[in-house]
C-alpha cells in the first residue's frame, strides 16, 4: 500500500491510511487546517475553496482555486496545495486577507477563507493588470461567482477585490509561478476494501477498465464529490484519468477541432481562445469558475445527465465522440450517444477520449440557459443554436441542441426542419418557435413546470432572432 504525500502550505504531509472516498476538505480539517469549511458539500458555496498548483500554458504554475469538498485527496498525491492558513498569518496577513479586513468584508467569517482563496487565484493571475475592462486593477469579479456570502453582503467584498494591487517582488507564492507544478505520479492506495488508482498511462487505464468494468472513473471529480458527500456512495475502485496526456490535447486542422476529454473547462476555454463562439458563450454559464477549474467535457457527457449544459451546445455543433478501450477506438455521433436516462452507448470498458467538432462552424451561434440564478446553478432549460444563413437571407442549415426537456439531451429536429430553406425573418422564426415549444417531453419538477419549460423553448428562438436583428441595426 502506498502513502500519499501532499505538499500543503509548503510542508509535505504523508498519509498511509487514506480512504479512496476521503475528500480533500475532510483530510485538511482532520489535520487542523480548519479555515476551509463545509457549507453545501456539493460545490455551490465555495466555503471550502483552496489553491492547487496546476500547469499553465507556458510551462509554469497557475494557482487554481478549487472546491476541496469535491476533490478526493488521493487525487492530490504528489501535488501542492495552499489553504487560507498558508496565505498569511494574523501578524502578517496576505494582501487579500488584509483587504478583506480593511473593507469590513467579513461578519461571521464562515465563508471568508473561501473568498480569500478565490481572490488569491485572481491576485496571482498572470497579466491581470492588462485586463482593465474587468476593473481598474484587472480583477474579474466573475472569479467569485462560485463563492456565496450569507451575511456580509457583496459590496465590501467587491471593494476589497478592487483595492488589490500587484504581488510584491518577494512574494513566495507569486515566485512559485515561474516553476512547473509537480508532475502527477502513479498512485495506488487501498483502505477498508476501497482502492484509488491513478494509472501510469492510457494503456494501463484501459486494461484496468477491461478487467474491472465496474470501476468508477473520475477526472475533475465534481460529480464524484456530490455522490460521495450527499448520497454516501462508496465504490470498490476509483480510477483517476485527469493526468493522461492522450486525454489532454487540443488538435485543430481544416476539418475539425478535437478536444481532449480530460481537460478542464477552464483549460479548454483558454486553449480555444474564442475559436468556437458557441462554447465561448457556454463557458461563463457553466456552474462557476471553481467548478470549471476541475470539470471536464468527458465527465459532463459521461454522466449523461439530461440537464448537463455541455451536451446541448455540443449537439448544436454536431460533435462526435472518440471512445477508447483496450480493443481499440470508435467514433460516435453525439446525437446517437444518449440512449435513455443517464444511459449511453459507451461500454463500461470504454473511456471518452476526445470530443470532435467539425469545421466550418455555423455563422450564427448562441447558448441560452434558463435557471433560477444567473451563475452557479443547474439549468431548467438549456439551448444551443448553430444556424447557417445564406447570402440571400435563407436558412441553409439549422442545428439546435436541447437540455432539460427530455430524458436525454436531444436535437430539436422538427424545429430545424421548420427553419431550413426559409427566410431568416420574423415570420419564419415565429412559426419555428411554435414548433420548438413542443419539442421533447418536458416534465414538472422543483426547478420549473412543464408549461414553463415549453414556453422558454418557444421564447429562446425569438430571443435569438431579436438579438441578430439588433446587431443588424447597429451595423
Amino acid at each position: 500500500m502506498q502513502h500519499i504525500v501532499v505538499t500543503v502550505n509548503g510542508v509535505e504531509l504523508a498519509d498511509g491510511e487514506v480512504a479512496a472516498h476521503t475528500t480533500t476538505l475532510d483530510w485538511l480539517r482532520a489535520r487542523g487546517l480548519t479555515g476551509a469549511k463545509e457549507g453545501c458539500a456539493e460545490g455551490e458555496c465555495g466555503a471550502c475553496s483552496v489553491l492547487v498548483a496546476a500547469p499553465d500554458d507556458d510551462g509554469g504554475t497557475a494557482w487554481t482555486a478549487v472546491n476541496a469538498c469535491l476533490l478526493p485527496v488521493a487525487a492530490l498525491d504528489g501535488q501542492e496545495v495552499v489553504t487560507a492558513e498558508g496565505l498569511g498569518t494574523p501578524d502578517a496577513p496576505h494582501p487579500v486577507q488584509a483587504a478583506l479586513a480593511a473593507d469590513g468584508a467579513s461578519q461571521c467569517g464562515y465563508c471568508t477563507p473561501g473568498f480569500a482563496c478565490s481572490m488569491a487565484a485572481q491576485f496571482y493571475r498572470p497579466g491581470r493588470a492588462d485586463h482593465a475592462h474587468h476593473a481598474p486593477n484587472g480583477f474579474d469579479l466573475h472569479a467569485l461567482s462560485g463563492n456565496l456570502c450569507r451575511c456580509t453582503g457583496y459590496r465590501p467584498i467587491r471593494d476589497a477585490a478592487f483595492a488589490l494591487g500587484q504581488p510584491d517582488a518577494d512574494d513566495p507564492i507569486a515566485a512559485r509561478r515561474a516553476s512547473p507544478p509537480p508532475a502527477p505520479r502513479p498512485t495506488r492506495v487501498e483502505h477498508d476494501g476501497e482502492r484509488f488508482v491513478r494509472p501510469a498511462d492510457l494503456t494501463e487505464t484501459l486494461g484496468l477498465l477491461r478487467d474491472e468494468p465496474d470501476a468508477t472513473v473520475v477526472a475533475g471529480s465534481t460529480d464524484w464529490g456530490v455522490e460521495v458527500n450527499l448520497r454516501g456512495r462508496r465504490t470498490p475502485l476509483t480510477v483517476a484519468i485527469e493526468h493522461l496526456p492522450e486525454l489532454r490535447e487540443v488538435h485543430v486542422d481544416e476539418s475539425a477541432i478535437e478536444i481532449g476529454a480530460a481537460l478542464s473547462l477552464a483549460e479548454v476555454q483558454r486553449r480555444l481562445g474564442g475559436r468556437v463562439p458557441l462554447l465561448e458563450a457556454l463557458f461563463p454559464q457553466f456552474a462557476s469558475p471553481l467548478i470549471r477549474n476541475r470539470a471536464t467535457l468527458g465527465g459532463n457527457l459521461g454522466t449523461a445527465s439530461p440537464i448537463g449544459d455541455a451536451a446541448p451546445a455540443l449537439l448544436a455543433l454536431e460533435a462526435r465522440l472518440r471512445l477508447a478501450s483496450a480493443d481499440g477506438e470508435r467514433e460516435v455521433d453525439l446525437a446517437e450517444y444518449f440512449t435513455g436516462y443517464r444511459q449511453t452507448v459507451r461500454r463500461p470498458d470504454e473511456l471518452i477520449r476526445s470530443v470532435r467538432i467539425p469545421l466550418p462552424l455555423a455563422d450564427l451561434a448562441a447558448f441560452h440557459k434558463v435557471a433560477k440564478r444567473r451563475y452557479d446553478d443547474i439549468s431548467s432549460v438549456a439551448v444551443g443554436f448553430a444556424i447557417d444563413v445564406g447570402d440571400d437571407g435563407t436558412v441553409v442549415a439549422a442545428r439546435i441542441g436541447l437540455g432539460g426537456v427530455a430524458a436525454t439531451p436531444i436535437r430539436a429536429r422538427a424545429t430545424e426542419a421548420a427553419l431550413t430553406g426559409r427566410p431568416w425573418d420574423l415570420d419564419t422564426v415565429r412559426d419555428a418557435a411554435s414548433v420548438m415549444g413542443g419539442e421533447g417531453t418536458p416534465m414538472s419538477d422543483h426547478r420549473a413546470s412543464a408549461e414553463y419549460r415549453a414556453l422558454m423553448l418557444n421564447r429562446a428562438l425569438l430571443k435569438l432572432y431579436r438579438s441578430t436583428a439588433r446587431e443588424e441595426v447597429r451595423a
